[in-house]
């Protein structure tokens, strides 16, 4: 029984510690933001972790599908590049520059609801009563986080950039859903050059705009920590766990980010959480749970 398990359990505290790794860079963005400018901060993390998984994908028999892939994978790949890193982690780092880590955190948990809902359009998805339930729960508690809606001026650009984000973030995982469904290529193939593409335009865009930033030693070990460990290392983790892994499961896993978090920003970036927020944030974790809680197809007669 324990042999048979071990696969499972060994998968389940893979994906928990990547998703602990993913929480603790929430930390190091808001440290390393007091001295680099956001946009170039985040193009060095992707560029520096394209290049790693670049050496990964040379000694990977994947590399072979790089040469077959057809003109309209490469061009999906590019928009899902420039959406999901140049769009979406651009502008995470540049939320975090204005607001809260808890803040951000939140407004970020609503992905799973507004992908749930989409889902529905594009994907003819059809939610349980029991998903809508939480995608309520997710809401209220936003609404008692918030309440009352009082948004500093100084916070306000924060908040505008963060629902971009969010916006780019959540087409960004419809068409890298729809991409993982049609293709045929391995997810570090999606990953190596989606992240390229994406990485090196947000480069191009931090240099252009915030020009050259000044790097102390502080902020390289920044910056190659979120890149090679928080990065390459745990997207190459995260992918190993899906092969174990059912989809739901590994959304569950990642959720628990909305516990980290909070517990990473009042610990050691000093952000204070008063318990009207606290109640906030768990009605929001518990509802961002149950709408990624789905029932298991049900097997037509004669499949297997």
């Amino acid at each position: 029984m324990l042999k048979h398990h071990s696969p499972h359990l060994l998968a389940t505290l893979q994906a928990l510690f990547v998703a602990f790794l993913w929480s603790t860079s929430w930390v190091f963005i808001k440290i390393g933001l007091q001295t680099l400018p956001p946009l170039t901060f985040a193009g060095l993390r992707y560029f520096i972790a394209f290049a790693c998984l670049l050496v990964v994908l040379a000694f990977s028999p994947a590399k072979a599908e790089l040469r077959r892939m057809p003109k309209r994978l490469w061009l999906r790949l590019g928009i899902l590049g420039l959406l999901f890193y140049a769009g979406t982690q651009g502008a995470s780092f540049v939320a975090l520059s204005y607001l809260p880590a808890v803040t951000v955190n939140l407004l970020w948990s609503f992905n799973t609801v507004i992908i749930a809902l989409l889902g529905v359009l594009f994907l003819a998805e059809r939610p349980t009563p029991f998903q809508w339930g939480g995608a309520m729960l997710a809401l209220g508690g936003a609404v008692l986080y918030f309440y009352p809606v009082a948004i500093p001026k100084a916070q306000s650009t924060g908040v505008l950039v963060a629902l971009t984000g969010i916006s780019m973030h959540c087409i960004s995982l419809i068409l890298g859903r729809e991409v993982n469904r049609s293709s045929t290529v391995s997810p570090l193939v999606v990953t190596v050059t989606s992240m390229g593409i994406g990485g090196i335009v947000l480069l191009a865009a931090g240099l252009s705009l915030e020009g050259l930033p000044s790097l102390d030693l502080r902020a390289c070990a920044i910056i190659a920590w979120l890149a090679v460990v928080n990065t390459a290392f745990a997207f190459t983790l995260m992918n190993a766990t899906l092969r174990t892994l059912t989809a739901m499961e590994s959304s569950i896993t990642n959720s628990t980010m909305l516990i980290w978090i909070p517990v990473f920003a009042v610990t050691f970036l000093g952000e204070r959480i008063t318990p009207k927020e606290l109640v906030g944030l768990l009605l929001a974790g518990l509802g961002t749970v149950l709408v990624q809680l789905r029932r298991p197809p049900k097997i037509k007669p004669g499949a297997a």
